[in-house]
């Protein structure tokens, strides 16, 4: 619902650039075509495929950390999509609308709180679980026939979750990014027109 992922991969740049061009651009080209997997794994990948340094789950917590320092307020802070919030104003108490997600979920439910926006959701899920355990999680809690879901994301993560929960998917595409999903798949540049994939 927020323009952050140019502020993730900028923090990936920040983040390793003390080791050379080399690396970082191998680091930004993984995370671009890899968005919405865990920044965890991706620091434990980067460090132990790129700069051969297997990382003490210690250090792992270090270096994610300050990750998070890199990003967390930026997404705050960061626009909206166009159309996010007039579609979640629009639809509110009329659909029951989850986030999921692969930040942290402490992270994750501390950025939706700070933009405003935890009226709008009835749950809010990040990592460490993955997506098609919590999409399962809430179709088994709540009942909800999947023939009636609609998953939105911008990364092939979301697609992949969505094809292994038999959900109908809808690819966000930002501006001036490399558009990741399949060939056919159904995408939008923005969410203006989201109401009309929903029935709104």
């Amino acid at each position: 619902m927020a323009e952050s992922a140019d502020i993730k991969t900028d923090a990936f740049r920040e983040l390793y650039g003390e080791f050379g061009e080399d690396v970082v651009a191998r680091c930004v080209a993984h995370h671009e075509h890899h968005a919405g997997i865990s920044r965890v794994h991706k620091i434990e990948l980067y460090h132990q495929e790129y700069l051969g340094e297997k990382l003490s789950p210690e250090a792992l917590a270090v270096w994610t950390k300050r990750y998070s320092e890199l990003v967390e307020n930026k997404v705050v802070s960061a626009p909206a999509v166009s159309g996010a919030v007039d579609f979640l104003d629009a639809t509110q108490g009329q659909l029951k609308l989850y986030v999921i997600s692969g930040t942290p979920q402490d992270e994750l439910c501390r950025i939706v709180a700070a933009r405003g926006w935890s009226g709008y959701f009835e749950e809010v899920h990040g990592s460490p679980r993955l997506k098609p355990q919590i999409i399962e999680d809430i179709v088994a809690r709540t009942g909800v026939d999947k023939k009636r879901v609609l998953f939105v994301g911008d990364a092939m993560t979301d697609y992949d979750a969505a094809r292994d929960t038999s959900l109908a998917f809808l690819g966000r595409v930002a501006p001036h990014h490399e558009d990741v999903f399949p060939q056919g798949t159904k995408t939008v540049s923005d969410l203006l027109s989201l109401q009309t994939f929903v029935g709104g």
